[in-house]
């Protein structure tokens, strides 16, 4: 076909499947929008580039396929930063388009000029610029086909405007069927058979199990895992979902207490980094055995020596140890050892949650959400301490249900989350639950959101402050030394209401649950946001929570 740039870079990304395009506009991209429009793809445009790019991420965490994200050259690439260091942390395929000047002119000051591929580079799985028309389709089949691979991450694509505006003729299209393969990397057999020698004499094991498995074919391996060997499970990011909340091994608040008595951990698609005391003592016992299993080799023994190394998708191992263990001993003992300490954490959890003060205490709030929370609904975390308050409380009941920024700790990903999930699925029900400090980060993208008929419910935790960084400068420095880090109880329902969405501002308890119906009422009725703003009490839960 005879096409410009633009259109190419929009007929091959529809073969790749994308019917959305997240963007903030560019004059150096627009030809991007014009091919969108000849092949069905909608464009979504946002207030901010970096909700832009998590979007894209979003995308690709609620359907398993690459999000893609178009930003402008220089600011626009530069804001776009944030998203892709998020996406590679956390290991979510993405592909993001940049703009750019004329090719002709790099390097000489054309507007917005600037280097953009050694800026992204160390964020991205790769980077490519683009520089004929006609290998325009190539490289976006390229950087779907390397997002994908392996651990799976973001991609950048570099398209200067002469490369968008020029014609080509292109008279093949990659086919996604065969241009790359859906194959996961199966475990060693000899690797695989010491993993089961291990598991098979464990007395006391634990598994921890991390995002790799939202990626795999095969994640219903882990219930029937369990079903065969029960064992303390503790689950985290993108795996959150994977067992239901009531299934008995199952476990949030006894992990110290199981790994400090394991004889065995299976850990899998998940580091040795801060969630984990990086394999540590006191938290993790120096006898105890490793299995690992992660996409990347480079992992395997980083920050802590393991017994066994497989090199495989987490769903795939999960099914070989499923498969090949034989039938265990009585470990009930063990599993209600670990259930006493859960239990006990949980009580005091309880006391706060039947707490009818006012304004409402955190796990009040939470408690009260949950009750709308449903088999369908998509639950994103976007905030500090009453986000992982939120995360102990809000039960998930299936994977991919719960969205959070993983372990780079990113701040704002909330609208993009948001408008990417209910995009994608537009029957569930989306809910972000937000510090009040993370809310103020992009504020604005209600607008886009409202504009564009994307309802979402987003709830505030409003305690005036970043209380997760304030409650340890508080206890180190004293309260006369706390800079930075208070804010008002500002009213963020009245920014909503100003900009098209329903907004309630909550003091009291009893006025929790009417709220909230409230607010679902308004989104079904209007298609707009709706924004309930809590003030709420301080809590013990969260004291000494300090991640570094």
């Amino acid at each position: 076909m005879m096409a410009h740039g633009g259109r190419l870079v929009a007929e091959a990304l529809s073969r790749e499947g994308v019917t959305h395009l997240f963007t903030l506009c560019g004059g150096h991209i627009q030809n991007i929008y014009d091919g969108c429009l000849d092949t069905g793809i909608r464009v979504v445009d946002v207030r901010h580039e970096q909700t832009a790019g998590h979007a894209a991420d979003g995308w690709a965490r609620v359907t398993g396929q690459p999000g893609v994200v178009a930003v402008t050259a220089g600011p626009g690439v530069t804001d776009v930063v944030t998203a892709l260091a998020n996406a590679q942390r956390a290991g979510v395929p993405m592909v993001c388009i940049g703009g750019a000047g004329p090719s002709q002119l790099t390097d000489r000051g054309s507007l917005q000029d600037m280097n953009h591929l050694d800026l992204i580079r160390s964020i991205t799985k790769a980077s490519f610029r683009v520089l004929q028309t006609d290998r325009v389709a190539e490289y976006i089949s390229t950087a779907f086909r390397v997002a994908l691979s392996g651990v799976p991450g973001p991609v950048y694509l570099e398209m200067p405007i002469d490369v968008l505006m020029g014609f080509a003729d292109v008279e093949e299209f990659a086919d996604p069927k065969t241009s790359r393969t859906a194959a996961q990397p199966a475990p060693d057999p000899i690797e695989l058979a010491r993993a089961l020698e291990i598991l098979a004499g464990a007395e006391r094991p634990v598994a921890i199990i991390g995002g790799q498995l939202h990626w795999s074919r095969d994640q219903k391996a882990l219930l029937d895992l369990l079903a065969r060997v029960p064992m303390p499970t503790f689950v985290n990011g993108m795996a959150r979902g994977a067992l239901p909340p009531d299934h008995p091994c199952l476990f949030t608040r006894a992990r110290r207490a199981a790994l400090g008595a394991a004889d065995v951990v299976l850990m899998c698609g998940t580091p040795f980094d801060f969630r984990v005391d990086y394999g540590r003592a006191p938290t993790w016992l120096p006898d105890t055995k490793i299995i690992k299993v992660d996409r990347d080799a480079t992992t395997i023994g980083h920050n802590r020596g393991v017994d066994v190394g497989l090199v495989a998708d987490t769903g795939t191992v999960l099914r070989a140890l499923a498969d090949g263990l034989p039938a265990p001993g009585d470990r009930s003992a063990w599993i209600w050892t670990v259930r006493a300490s859960e239990d006990h954490s949980r009580a005091k959890m309880a006391r706060e949650i039947a707490l009818d003060g006012d304004p409402p205490n955190p796990l009040r709030v939470c408690a009260e959400l949950d009750r709308f929370v449903d088999d369908d609904t998509i639950v994103i975390g976007d905030g500090g301490d009453f986000v992982a308050t939120a995360a102990y409380v809000l039960r998930v009941r299936r994977p991919g249900l719960w969205m959070d920024p993983g372990p780079l700790g990113t701040l704002g990903v909330g609208p993009g989350y948001a408008m990417a999930a209910k995009l994608a699925r537009p029957n569930s029900k989306v809910i972000v639950v937000y510090g009040d400090g993370a809310f103020g980060l992009h504020t604005m993208e209600l607008e886009a959101m409202a504009r564009q008929g994307i309802p979402v419910l987003c709830v505030i935790g409003n305690d005036a402050g970043w209380t997760q960084i304030r409650r340890g400068q508080v206890e180190f420095f004293g309260e006369e030394r706390a800079v930075a880090t208070g804010l008002a109880y500002t009213r963020y329902d009245e920014v909503a209401k100003a900009i098209g969405c329903h907004g309630e501002w909550v003091e009291t308890t009893a006025d929790l649950r009417p709220a909230f119906e409230r607010a679902f009422a308004a989104m079904a009725e209007r298609k707009v946001p709706a924004v309930v703003n809590v003030k709420i009490a301080s809590s013990e839960f969260r004291k000494g929570a300090i991640s570094v």
